[in-house]
């Protein structure tokens, strides 16, 4: 039995240092990898101290430019216009006076304008005269008139007589008297003395007749148009 003991007690021992032998390497083991592992991020992560932090540049701005704008081009403003008729021409090429059937005739005594009928088959002009008084002044005949038509009765006029003419009426188998007398007559620019017969006219169309006297080389008649020249004022 000793003997067996003595057999068993060496086993048993040397049993059990293999088993602190093992144990201690499956202690230990851990550890040393923990501390491979440790000391490997120690040195794949440096310390902050040991880091350089990249400086953060912020971008650089550029001021806007003040926006200049191009001053607004003022819209012409369109004015419609109403056509104006041309006017014909007052004068020949020649500068005669042109004149058309009709034109208004400006007497400077009686400082008013009438109506007259241009006839270029009458050689003397004629007038509408009322109330004719002959009288006589300084040996020679006068005669005192007035001019009436449409509504309007001017105010006296006498005049000297040039002569007298004998004038047989259509419906008459008579003759009468009638005064021709010499005053100043006005159409458009044309200012000239001519004689003119003294007669009742208030039954006509037109107060005024002129003849050929007035107009005989210092005007042309146009009897396709009226009142080409421009009223007295």
């Amino acid at each position: 039995m000793n003997k067996t003991w003595k057999v068993l007690v060496p086993l048993m021992l040397s049993g059990g240092l293999v088993a602190c032998s093992t144990t201690g390497q499956q202690v230990t083991e851990p550890k040393q990898q923990a501390d491979e592992v440790e000391q490997s991020e120690k040195i794949e992560q440096p310390q902050d101290s040991q880091v350089d932090t990249p400086e953060i540049i912020p971008p650089t701005v550029k001021p806007e430019e003040p926006v200049v704008k191009a001053p607004k081009t003022p819209t012409p403003e369109v004015k419609t216009t109403t056509p104006v008729a041309k006017k014909p021409a007052q004068k020949t090429a020649d500068g005669k006076l042109l004149l058309g059937e009709e034109e208004w005739v400006y007497i400077p005594g009686l400082e008013q304008n009438f109506r007259a009928r241009v006839d270029t088959g009458a050689t003397t002009s004629s007038i509408s005269a009322v109330d004719i008084v002959p009288f006589e002044r300084d040996g020679k005949d006068w005669v005192k008139f007035k001019i009436e038509h449409d509504n309007i009765k001017s105010k006296e006029m006498a005049l000297p007589v040039k002569r007298w003419v004998k004038i047989r009426q259509s419906n008459s188998e008579g003759t009468q008297d009638r005064a021709v007398v010499e005053a100043w007559l006005q159409v458009g620019d044309l200012k000239e003395k001519t004689d003119f017969t003294l007669a009742d006219r208030s039954h006509l169309t037109y107060p005024l007749l002129l003849g050929r006297s007035f107009f005989k080389d210092v005007a042309v008649v146009d009897v396709s148009q009226k009142y080409i020249q421009d009223k007295h004022k």
